[in-house]
């Protein structure tokens, strides 16, 4: 595996970052807006792979994710899940609570929360959604809305055990320092592939959740 580490960071006033999210976001979309293909989409793996082969073939699934941002009295921080390692699917690795949208999901903020509360029992009643990013496209075949939500401590989260090994939280602002920004790349069935990681202490933060984290910090830069 090579690794590129970034050598030109973007600094980011440290402490706030609650308030320039509110003035960064978009509202989260409709669900009849997201891209049913890479034609349409903006965002995502295929950044770094152009003309990789999909991992899957036929119209994008629609999906959303929460990213939650505890604001504590010395900073906010930012919980993630380490997947079980028996999963068929993404085994072991690190991702935001969420999943597709269920048709009984009246739009991706409803799945992101239904997601989070089933996931790791994460009640509502702590979650304020402040805006969304644009769609996210995943290689195998996802259009993943990451729906941005502020977290108020006092929460107890109950993981599902069949699916998350681990809760685990990081600093928004180590997320945030383009400094821990590293591009990696790797072959799978022959094809090179590239992907952005975030590494802290032993989680191994990559693929599409550190690309909605890159695209996030590409948000918040923008308002600078």
């Amino acid at each position: 595996m090579q690794i590129e580490t970034m050598t030109s960071p973007l600094a980011l006033n440290a402490g706030g970052y609650l308030e320039k999210l509110r003035h960064s976001l978009a509202p989260p979309p409709l669900l009849t807006s997201l891209p049913t293909g890479l034609e349409a989409a903006r965002f995502g793996d295929f950044q770094l792979n152009p003309g990789a082969p999909p991992l899957r073939k036929g119209p994008l699934m629609p999906a959303a994710v929460l990213v939650p941002v505890v604001s504590y009295d010395g900073g906010e921080r930012v919980i993630l899940t380490k997947r079980q390692a028996n999963l068929s699917n993404h085994a072991g690795q690190i991702s935001f609570p969420g999943g597709r949208v269920d048709p009984t999901d009246a739009d991706v903020v409803a799945a992101a929360l239904r997601e989070a509360e089933e996931e790791i029992g994460l009640a509502r009643r702590h979650v304020d959604v402040i805006g969304a990013l644009d769609p996210y496209v995943t290689g195998t075949g996802f259009a993943v809305v990451p729906v941005v939500a502020q977290v108020t401590p006092g929460f107890v989260l109950r993981p599902e055990q069949g699916e998350v090994a681990e809760v685990f939280e990081v600093p928004f602002g180590f997320l945030m320092d383009e400094r821990n920004h590293q591009r990696h790349s790797g072959v799978f069935n022959g094809v090179e592939r590239h992907w952005w990681a975030m590494p802290y202490h032993d989680y191994y933060i990559w693929g599409a959740t550190a690309g909605m984290l890159r695209n996030l910090h590409q948000a918040l830069a923008r308002n600078v």
